[in-house]
């Protein structure tokens, strides 16, 4: 299955697709658009499952960079949920949550994984691709990664106290730690939203 891009739109052709959760932004004929069923389900909230009879068009206005990404045969592609645009369905072998404090579900980063195939990424800023030799290692801010294949990545914080596994306050400067080999999507980092911001979100 084969898409068409074209300035930051990516256009399908009939069949069944894995599509982030406000796609398909338009289509032709009749389209069907289901959450993922299962009881253990990571990346649900992130993605749908799209059957389409027509043309579906996919774009997400607040990430307009897309990055094609191909998965191995017999390695699977790990690409952060949030930030999948489309891919076919069938490449989807699996999903997991990715912890960042270690021992706690908390700010994990849902990630689908894949097999086979390829995914379509959209991303806020223009992503670049390193790969990291065996027993080298690469520290990436979690808003900027995007996907990875290899070794899955090790939460790191400077100063991690027991308060922040055990209460709901996230430490300063945490971030994913890649061990090679492995390749490394990411993108450009972004700014957390202040106190401020945050209420004038909620009020919203």
């Amino acid at each position: 299955m084969e898409v068409k891009v074209d300035s930051g739109w990516a256009k399908a052709e009939a069949g069944d697709w894995l599509t982030g959760r406000a796609q398909p932004a338009a289509f032709t004929g009749k389209v069907t658009v289901k959450a993922l069923k299962g009881f253990v389900v990571p990346d649900r909230a992130f993605v749908r499952s799209v059957k389409a009879d027509g043309v579906i068009y996919c774009s997400a206005s607040d990430a307009p960079f897309l990055t094609r990404l191909d998965a191995l045969p017999d390695e699977p592609l790990h690409l952060v949920s949030e930030k999948l645009l489309l891919a076919p369905f069938a490449s989807r072998s699996g999903a997991k949550a990715v912890k960042l404090i270690p021992f706690s579900f908390q700010r994990s980063t849902p990630v689908t994984e894949f097999k086979g195939g390829w995914a379509m990424a959209a991303t806020k800023s223009r992503v670049t691709r390193v790969a990291i030799e065996d027993g080298d290692t690469l520290t990436v801010r979690p808003e900027s990664v995007v996907a990875w294949i290899g070794n899955q990545p090790t939460g790191f914080c400077p100063r991690l106290s027991i308060w922040n596994v055990v209460l709901p306050c996230p430490p300063k400067n945490l971030a994913y730690t890649f061990h090679g080999p492995a390749t490394v999507w990411f993108e450009g980092g972004c700014p957390p939203p202040t106190r401020r911001q945050r209420a004038r979100m909620i009020v919203a």
